[in-house]
């Protein structure tokens, strides 16, 4: 892995602390070199990309290279936020992989009809965990070319 691709930050969207905590320890597990950052609901990750409010520092809060979104959270779930970034031409860029509870396939079909870039359900053991998130920043960070969005 290039030194280039280690400095892409992953934003995590998720309402769940233990979730938040389960997902850093399985990337921690996969020894990935990459910055995590993490907000709680669809307005801070809203905020987060366009750097407002408690976002507005740059340098701390760059703009990530890929974005896991729970779909279930309070205030703006993952849903409209989606549909937000979708909308948004500087943002579109930023590949989203839905991360979530849900095995709905209404859910399913609604999120790849807004844009997302991949649909996972969470896995139920933490080595299952560690395995899809060593399969996942694999294939984003090693097999795929992202674009260089700022």
């Amino acid at each position: 892995m290039s030194d280039n691709k280690r400095s892409i930050v992953i934003l995590i969207a998720d309402d769940d602390a233990e979730d938040r905590m389960l997902l850093k320890e399985a990337m921690e597990e996969n020894r990935l070199k990459n910055t995590i950052q993490f907000v709680e609901n669809g307005e801070e990750l809203m905020d987060y990309l366009r750097n407002k409010g408690k976002y507005a520092d740059k340098e701390k809060y760059s703009c990530p290279g890929l974005i896991l979104l729970d779909l279930n959270m309070p205030k703006k779930d993952g849903r409209e936020a989606l549909k937000e970034i979708k909308e948004d031409a500087h943002l579109r860029l930023i590949p989203v992989v839905v991360l979530t509870t849900s095995k709905a396939e209404e859910d399913i079909l609604n999120t790849y009809d807004l844009g997302v870039s991949s649909f996972i359900t969470k896995p139920v053991t933490f080595s299952s965990l560690v395995d899809t998130m060593k399969k996942l920043t694999e294939y984003w960070f090693d097999i795929v070319e992202l674009p260089k969005v700022k």
